[in-house]
């Protein structure tokens, strides 16, 4: 099946590419690999804002890391044209704006894991990474970069 099937399946549809909102670009390719820069959790079309452990709880903060994964595809997008060319999702990294005491860091990201997986299948399998941190950019509660290998 292909990804856009998969898309649709979830009833899912890829937004444009998020203009930076600093000194950087949303994605470099180089060679193979397409490295896309951090984006952060947005609800309503605004910074999805909170901290785990305090103001959010991690079924929230899965929520924000899937939302995350659904921007991140439309940037994977705009970088290769066609999602099809995906041959891997090589890695994410993910910061978590948390507590000292949260320590489901990894849970929350599993909201971005999954999703790549039941898009991409085999090839969503990845390795990653997931930081707890004092604090995100506009105070947003995730932030995502990922790595992919193309065609």
């Amino acid at each position: 099946m292909s990804v856009y099937n998969q898309l649709k399946a979830l009833n899912i549809e890829l937004p444009p590419v998020a203009t930076p909102a600093a000194a950087y670009v949303p994605f470099v390719r180089s060679g193979n690999l397409v490295f896309l820069s951090g984006q952060i959790a947005r609800k309503d079309g605004k910074p999805w804002v909170g901290q785990l452990g305090k103001d959010l709880g991690t079924e929230e903060g899965k929520a924000a890391a899937r939302a995350v994964a659904i921007d991140l595809l439309g940037t994977l997008q705009a970088a290769v044209g066609d999602l099809n060319k995906v041959k891997r999702i090589v890695k994410l990294m993910s910061l978590v704006n948390s507590t000292p005491s949260f320590t489901e860091q990894h849970l929350v990201t599993n909201g971005a894991s999954e999703l790549l997986g039941q898009v991409f299948g085999d090839k969503g399998a990845h390795a990653r990474s997931a930081f707890g941190v004092a604090q995100i950019p506009m105070g947003a509660c995730v932030e995502i970069e990922l790595i992919a290998e193309v065609e």
